[in-house]
């Protein structure tokens, strides 16, 4: 495979090599982007596999893979044409077919793709290096869409990956992004590794978020696991890694006065929204009753203090979309006004349930999650609730949150899990606020109307008329109970500026391109 040879190289000449060394929020599990929304996953889908458009610092969606491309008059066909120089790690160009399959496999996965892809009606090539998209009506969010910096991003693959079953995994990671990914050197629970795409061409535009050049700035790339956050703040310190992803916020004033490390802030809107997730397939939660009583078991506070501690870096937000948004409203929030875990028990009894244990998927390693989720199962054995708790590191979790079996047969009833901030403020790109049944996210919500007022907002012509079905899509999506929201947080970046320079503020997914080695 092309880079792959740097592995070959003598020790002398591999001392040479500049190596950026960062601790993630998790463990590199999943290399596959589409098959899920684990925001790790999505780290390292970023690296590895390319986009069509990247959504700026403005959230604008800015031409990345493609070169050129135009919008007919009436808004129902678009035609795109890659830009010059787009070949894949394994030296195969990249071609409007491994594109149309990619997107295909993406549209039939990710909220975001489904609902695009609902609109499309042919998805043809032109020729090698120019394809077209031609909607049954005008869309307002073709763009935004296929550039969007949240999980699961629309990744290019090679057409023999992308024809992969959406619901298995992709075995390779063989993308014509910036960076190689080293499988041989992967280790689960240890590290990844990844390669600079010396054949790479950038685009020149400045970067900005996850539009502009893409330049891997450094020859080689570790994630290196370490779960325990005391120890990866005492590697940062020392200077055994160069970037930590998301400090703990207890030990943000440390790092603030530590010699060589610097904080930084990820965007404008806070990075990370909380949110439990239940399962609408199986009892009690597929009665809508027994759903809505899990709102009296949520106090934000609790929650945000257990996972930040300290209030300026945190807000409690009753709503689904991000508080600080452009669509921030107070539809449904009445759900939300009440801590009284009797009173859940009590509307759980008249759903039906009557004792069951309730399955709860408990994350072990993951540094918000975890917390998180002991906040929940202390809330409901405080209610009377029979708790089943199964214990496990996120990427298990990650592995059987996608079953869809009962509970007694390795399913599960709940899990707790985050959302980015930006991705999270707009109706259509945040995919866990939808509800489209057995084609959706993991819980599988299934309300007619949540996914017909994500298509309006989509189709809306003003900025108003954006706003009034943003409130009433929250109003409908927090009666069905798409999911408990539990607040909302930011953690700035910590990093060695003494060594490394060049990072790319992005809310959401890290960005690792850019970063350059002193």
């Amino acid at each position: 495979m092309a880079g792959l040879a740097a592995l070959a190289l003598p020790f002398s000449a591999m001392a040479q090599e500049k190596v950026l060394k960062a601790v993630m929020h998790a463990d590199v599990r999943v290399i596959d982007p589409i098959w899920t929304t684990q925001t790790i996953a999505n780290i390292h889908g970023a690296l590895v596999y390319d986009t069509l458009f990247g959504n700026d610092a403005n959230q604008k969606p800015q031409p990345q893979m493609v070169g050129k491309y135009e919008i007919s008059p009436d808004r129902m066909t678009y035609t795109f044409t890659l830009r010059d120089g787009l070949k894949f790690h394994d030296g195969s160009p990249v071609t409007t077919k491994d594109v149309i399959a990619s997107l295909k496999r993406w549209g039939a996965k990710d909220g975001v793709g489904q609902r695009l892809m609902g609109f499309v009606t042919k998805l043809e090539p032109v020729d090698d290096k120019t394809f077209t998209m031609v909607l049954r009506e005008p869309y307002g969010m073709v763009l935004e869409s296929l550039g969007k910096s949240q999980s699961s991003i629309a990744a290019i693959m090679r057409e023999k990956d992308a024809q992969t079953d959406p619901q298995q995994q992709v075995k390779e990671s063989v993308g014509s992004g910036p960076y190689i990914f080293a499988k041989d050197q992967w280790v689960p629970g240890s590290k990844a590794v990844y390669l600079k795409n010396k054949d790479y061409v950038a685009r020149t535009e400045a970067p900005s978020s996850f539009a502009g050049g893409k330049i891997p700035g450094v020859d080689r790339i570790e994630l290196v696991w370490i779960s325990d956050p005391q120890t990866a703040m005492s590697a940062l310190v020392n200077g055994e890694i160069d970037f930590y992803e998301q400090p703990p916020n207890d030990f943000l004033p440390l790092l603030a006065k530590a010699r060589g490390v610097k904080l930084m802030k990820t965007g404008t809107i806070d990075s990370t929204q909380g949110m439990i997730r239940l399962n609408h397939l199986h009892p009690p939660f597929n009665n809508v009753k027994a759903r809505q009583a899990m709102y009296y078991l949520i106090n934000q506070e609790d929650f945000l203090r257990a996972i930040v501690g300290d209030p300026k870096y945190y807000r409690v937000c009753p709503g689904l979309l991000t508080c600080g948004g452009p669509y921030e409203n107070d539809g449904g929030t009445a759900f939300m006004k009440e801590y009284n875990p009797k009173k859940a028990l009590q509307l759980l009894k008249e759903a039906g349930y009557n004792g069951e244990p309730i399955t709860i998927l408990a994350a072990t390693d993951h540094n918000t999650i975890t917390p998180a989720t002991q906040v929940l199962i202390q809330a409901m054995r405080e209610a009377g609730i029979n708790v089943d708790v199964q214990s496990m590191d996120w990427g298990s979790v990650v592995s059987r949150r996608a079953k869809k079996e009962p509970p007694a047969q390795g399913g599960w009833n709940i899990f707790v899990t985050t959302s980015g901030g930006v991705g999270s403020s707009n109706p259509v790109l945040h995919t866990w606020i939808g509800a489209a049944c057995d084609k959706g996210l993991f819980g599988w919500p299934c309300d007619p109307e949540v996914e017909k007022l994500r298509n309006a907002f989509g189709m809306a012509s003003t900025e108003e008329e954006r706003k009034k079905i943003a409130k009433e899509l929250q109003t409908k999506a927090m009666e069905t109970v798409v999911f408990l929201p539990f607040g909302q947080w930011d953690t700035p970046l910590a990093y060695r500026a003494d060594r490394i320079d060049g990072i790319v503020p992005n809310t959401g997914l890290a960005v690792l391109w850019g970063i350059t080695k002193k």
